[in-house]
């Protein structure tokens, strides 16, 4: 499905009040480097923005991923993201914990993936999110499709409809604009 096919409704996106997500293939474009230097991973700037949006209008930020990656924790510490799980354990563990840190529900949250080890997560958050590039099986779970790619904006997309959707929007760009000073 593409990403003007299968839209979640404003109401899913009113409601949450956690955004988590894949970090490989959804927040990167899915490439890792490997050299003398070590690991490196391209991330997008719009991407690392929008999540800071979030945070901004008080919604926490968590990445769950099942590699531990140098890369990741740098970026991760560097946009102060609340969560952070890198561990080659199931998933659903890993955001069930995050969930209960947060003292919120799997209806609170919102999911974002490209792949099949995200499944079992997808089909119990309460808004399941495929990026355009995301394997059928997910693009088949998920309650909205991004029209972006994994690695280029489809984090970005993603945060600002759920900050639109809950009328922060306009407040918040006259803030970060300096037109409320």
């Amino acid at each position: 499905m593409s990403g003007t096919s299968k839209k979640a409704t404003a109401a899913e996106f009113r409601r949450v009040k956690i955004f988590l997500t894949d970090v490989d293939g959804v927040l990167t474009d899915g490439g890792v480097y490997v050299g003398k230097g070590g690991e490196f991973k391209r991330f997008n700037i719009l991407d690392g923005m929008g999540l800071r949006l979030l945070k901004h209008v008080g919604i926490p930020v968590g990445w769950v991923s099942n590699r531990k990656s140098v890369a990741t924790t740098a970026r991760a510490k560097e946009l102060k993201v609340d969560y952070l799980w890198q561990k080659s354990l199931p998933k659903v563990a890993a955001v069930e914990a995050i969930l209960k840190k947060a003292k919120l529900t799997w209806g609170d949250a919102c999911f974002l993936s490209d792949d099949l080890n995200d499944l079992n997560v997808l089909r119990r958050v309460g808004l399941p999110i495929a990026v355009a590039n995301a394997v059928a099986e997910v693009k088949n779970v998920a309650h909205y499709t991004t029209n972006a790619c994994g690695g280029d904006g489809a984090v970005r997309e993603v945060c600002d409809r759920i900050i639109k959707s809950q009328g922060l929007w306009n407040g918040l760009v006259r803030k970060l604009s300096g037109l409320d000073e």
